[in-house]
């Protein structure tokens, strides 16, 4: 009893690194896809990267602990998942590299080639950053990736969510007094993004029903996450879509991660009892830590920075 609970404690713990890497690295990746059309001015493309960074620093430490779970508590499904994905694997940590390398360097040299060189790499880091977690969260939940309608409607819902939280997060953060047309530009995208994505879903439901797609490992559970992401992203397509959009995006882009911590036919073992209060004993004082400190940062840097920063 005390080693599943153990168990029970950890794939939970698991399941909200993952979910809470979605919501949070979702604006930031959703934003950097949709730079080339929120921001047309150098200005404007200077308020997306300040309002990028530092938030998505905050984030990939949610991956970090995530990957740190997977790895200490769960060899076996690390193994499964490295196993069998690891070529998309390493395309995400090729977009992510270069997503960041744009992030950092952009502000080092004041030139206008040496910026849009880093736009470029922000915009293709971010867009092979969400196809690849598109790939891998369909690969989770179909058992593997195979060029099949569900790997690739799936997959284009994930990356139409991405875009989503990323115009929902860009209507908030871009908003000033001055130079507000990014955030109106954002806030315009929310609703096409979100018809796009329920489109998506709506098809990636009938390939997975009618086409022969995976079978869930608990049907009824996937049946209300399914349901869950639909009027999420229905009630964002409506007329008052781009005021929803902050919290629906943040709740359809978690629902992905969910289907596979809960859904999703993944090989399971035992965490032994010595490991996890090893792990556990690490992790439960920096929970708490993680979560105020994404609270404070959120706040702190709810509006980009109006003067030249680190970051742009």
């Amino acid at each position: 009893m005390e080693l599943l609970s153990t168990t029970l404690l950890s794939a939970a713990l698991l399941a909200l690194f993952v979910v809470g890497y979605l919501v949070l690295a979702g604006s930031d990746i959703g934003l950097g896809m949709l730079l080339p059309h929120v921001a047309r001015t150098p200005g404007e493309r200077r308020r997306v990267v300040s309002a990028i960074a530092p938030y998505f620093l905050a984030s990939e430490v949610w991956l970090v602990a995530a990957v740190g779970v997977l790895a200490g508590l769960f060899p076996v499904l690390e193994h499964h998942v490295v196993g069998g994905l690891w070529p998309v694997l390493v395309a995400l940590a090729a977009g992510w590299l270069v997503r960041d390398a744009g992030l950092w360097f952009r502000a080092r040299v004041d030139r206008r080639r040496w910026r849009s060189a880093c736009d470029t790499a922000i915009v293709a880091g971010s867009w092979t950053l969400a196809v690849s977690w598109g790939l891998v969260l369909t690969g989770l939940v179909g058992g593997g990736l195979s060029p099949d309608p569900f790997t690739v409607l799936g997959t284009a819902s994930v990356v139409s969510l991405f875009a989503l939280r990323g115009a929902a997060f860009g209507a908030e953060r871009l908003v000033g007094p001055t130079e507000a047309e990014s955030a109106d530009a954002a806030a315009r995208a929310t609703r096409p993004l979100a018809r796009l994505a329920l489109g998506a879903t709506v098809a990636t439901l009938f390939a997975a029903v009618v086409l022969g797609g995976p079978v869930p490992a608990d049907a009824v559970i996937a049946a209300v996450l399914v349901a869950v992401l639909l009027a999420a992203l229905a009630a964002t397509s409506g007329l008052t879509g781009p005021m929803l959009s902050r919290h629906t995006s943040a709740l359809a882009i978690a629902v992905p991660g969910l289907l596979v911590a809960l859904s999703a036919q993944l090989p399971t073992a035992e965490v032994p009892g010595v490991t996890g209060a090893f792990v556990w004993a690490m992790l439960a004082p920096a929970v708490p830590v993680m979560l105020l400190g994404q609270v404070w940062l959120y706040r702190m840097t709810r509006r980009p920075a109006a003067t030249p920063t680190f970051f742009a």
